[in-house]
Order: structure tokens, then C-alpha cells, then sequence
């Protein structure tokens, strides 16, 4: 179960009219301080980020299932997912299966999370949205870096062409 501090950033961002991924985000995080903490871990920084959306769904944060690349079992389980955040807890969930799932999940590593698989990940979604894309979202950083950020870009940019 999600702390209480996780809903209340993500109750914060909805009421300040932020997207239900920006809400969901919130979930991604604790679960990425969870896998660093050594809670339990996650074989794939997908992984880990998938626990995190699942949370945010049961949570009743308004994300839609995904719509491709994703297997049908796989968006099915999103479906219900959602439907269960509208209703009312009917029945505790199952100690055996619980226990079950998190010591598989111990039984992970914990590199899922750090910064190295995370920043891999990140750019393998970023190629498969195609190039107009990542363009605009870069433009949109511009915009939202100041001058001081984007000095240390061009510094940054600047060390790495000479390396």
C-alpha cells in the first residue's frame, strides 16, 4: 500500500491540473526509493515503473490502460485495475499470493532503479517515439530551463564533444 505522503503529492498534482501520468509519477517514484531502500527489487527498470502505474491505478489515479506494444493479458489487467479503484474494497486480497509476490520480488536485483538503467530506459522510449517528437520535447526543456540551466547544458555538451 502507498504511503500517505504519495497521495497527497498526487492529490496536489491533480488539483493543480497536471496529467494522470504526472499524478502516476508519484507512484513510479516511491516505488524507485522502495527497490533503492532494498524493500524488494524488480528485473527491469519497466519492471519497476509497471509496479508503480498498477499502484497509481488501484490508487484511482485516472491513467488509461496502454494502448500498444503491450501484450492483451497485459492491458486487461490495467482494465481491471481501474475498475477496482472505482469500487469499494469488497474482499481482503490473499495473504498466500501477497506473500507470494513479494518474495519473488526480493528475490530481484535492485539495479532496476538506478540512475544508469533508468536513464537507458528512458532513451530506448525515447527512440521509439520517433524523432519530431523528441525534438519537441527537447524545445519544451529549453523553454523550461532558464539561462543558467541551459549554460550548464552547453558546458556539459561542450566537455563531452571534446572527450
Amino acid at each position: 500500500m502507498p504511503e500517505e505522503k504519495v497521495f497527497k503529492r498526487a492529490q496536489q498534482d491533480k488539483e493543480q491540473g497536471k496529467s494522470p501520468s504526472t499524478q502516476a509519477g508519484e507512484f513510479v517514484r516511491e516505488e524507485m526509493h522502495h527497490i533503492r531502500e532494498g524493500k524488494h527489487g524488480a528485473r527491469s527498470a519497466q519492471q519497476a515503473i509497471a509496479i508503480g502505474l498498477s499502484k497509481a491505478r488501484r490508487a484511482g489515479v485516472g491513467l488509461p490502460p496502454p494502448k500498444q506494444g503491450v501484450s492483451s493479458k497485459t492491458r486487461a489487467q490495467a482494465r481491471r485495475e481501474k475498475q477496482k479503484a472505482k469500487e469499494s474494497p469488497s474482499h481482503k486480497p490473499s495473504t498466500v499470493r501477497s506473500r507470494a509476490v513479494s518474495g519473488a520480488l526480493k528475490r530481484e536485483g535492485r539495479s532496476a532503479a538506478s540512475k544508469l538503467s533508468l536513464s537507458r530506459h528512458a532513451r530506448a522510449a525515447a527512440r521509439k517515439r520517433g524523432g519530431q517528437s523528441r525534438r519537441q520535447s527537447a524545445m519544451k526543456a529549453v523553454q523550461t530551463k532558464g539561462k543558467i540551466g541551459l549554460r550548464g547544458v552547453a558546458t556539459k555538451a561542450a566537455r563531452t564533444r571534446k572527450e
